[in-house]
């Protein structure tokens, strides 16, 4: 992404303008309206090319609508002009790297934090154990070493329910993937049986079980569906993704044509099923969800194909691919870590 220059030629018609393509751009993310919201937001910039809140509302309505490499450079953007504040801009940049697999940055730009001292005392644990995390994720390429000021909380001192921001449970499932699991077996057992958990944090716990091969049967309960796994056997996110079909499906259709979308819509897939597992997909066969995602993705870009058109391309039953279509509606209410 091209830094935008202000161009002082440029005459606004109408005062205030600005801030008026900014509120109507925040509107229409909140109302989950992501191809309005970025037209709004990109006038806005236009005209205020250095208001930091226009650059966080573009990066979320981007990220939300599966732009999420658009939503990087917007990030990196603020960082290299100085936009907004550092920590929470670092943060968010750092939050979609994880959802970009892009571990290997996660680990550089800590580090590099690190080495120049940017980071305060108050925020020097929450990075280190991003930074762990980061280490952990990328499977053993880059060595651990151990966390000296980290200490591990008491059983009777975690409570689950308390992380109810997205990013504090990154946080927290961060921390627990380092220490042995066993002591807060039951903590997790209940949070992953209630109701009141969230469906993210749950996979993340799951996946940290699985990792630490519990072998013992486990309610596991989302979306008011409830069945009983056992976490060494489910089997990996990324292999639950991929046997799926689905993802196999919109490769033959849109990745020789149109790299960039097959791109956003393997994200917005992935993003999907994240929030699913390990359950088996409760509508829909892999036609359909092929379907559904496509048509979502060419309504962000503001196209408005019916969905009849893409159940053809996929052949898949029109009535399926509209019982996926609502399912993914409701799965786009669910808040997800970014900021």
């Amino acid at each position: 992404m091209k830094k935008r220059e202000s161009n002082k030629d440029n005459v606004i018609l109408f005062p205030g303008l600005e801030k008026r393509l900014l509120e109507k751009g925040l509107d229409y993310l909140k109302q989950q309206k992501y191809r309005d919201a970025i037209q709004f937001l990109e006038q806005a910039l236009e005209h205020d090319p250095e208001n930091s809140d226009v650059y966080v509302g573009l990066a979320l309505a981007n990220y939300e609508a599966g732009n999420t490499h658009q939503a990087k450079e917007i990030v990196a953007e603020m960082l290299r002009c100085g936009l907004g504040d550092y920590l929470q801009v670092i943060d968010m940049y750092l939050m979609i790297l994880v959802q970009l697999n892009e571990y290997k940055e996660v680990v550089a730009t800590i580090e590099a934090l690190l080495e120049e001292r940017e980071i305060p005392a108050d925020k020097h644990e929450h990075f280190i154990t991003m930074l762990e995390f980061g280490k952990r994720m990328l499977n053993g390429e880059t060595e651990m070493e151990p966390i000296e000021s980290f200490e591990e909380p008491e059983e009777e001192e975690l409570n689950l329910f308390d992380y109810k921001s997205p990013n504090d449970q990154v946080m927290v499932a961060a921390e627990l993937a380092k220490v042995n699991i066993r002591p807060y077996i039951e903590k997790i057992k209940e949070y992953v049986v209630s109701g009141e958990g969230h469906p993210f944090l749950k996979t993340m716990l799951l996946n940290i079980l699985k990792e630490q091969e519990y072998a013992e049967e486990t309610q596991v309960r989302k979306f008011d569906w409830e069945e009983s796994f056992n976490p060494a056997d489910i089997p990996e996110l990324k292999d639950y993704i991929e046997n799926s079909g689905v993802i196999k499906l919109l490769s033959r259709e849109i990745e020789s044509d149109d790299p960039v979308l097959f791109e956003n819509v393997q994200r917005l897939v992935e993003r999907y099923f994240f929030l699913v597992y390990p359950f088996e997909l409760p509508v829909g066969d892999a036609s359909a969800w092929a379907s559904a995602c496509h048509f979502i993705a060419n309504e962000y870009y503001g196209f408005e194909d019916p969905l009849e058109s893409f159940a053809e391309i996929y052949h898949s039953e029109a009535e399926a691919a509209e019982q996926v279509l609502d399912f993914i509606r409701k799965l786009e209410e669910i808040s997800y870590p970014i900021i």
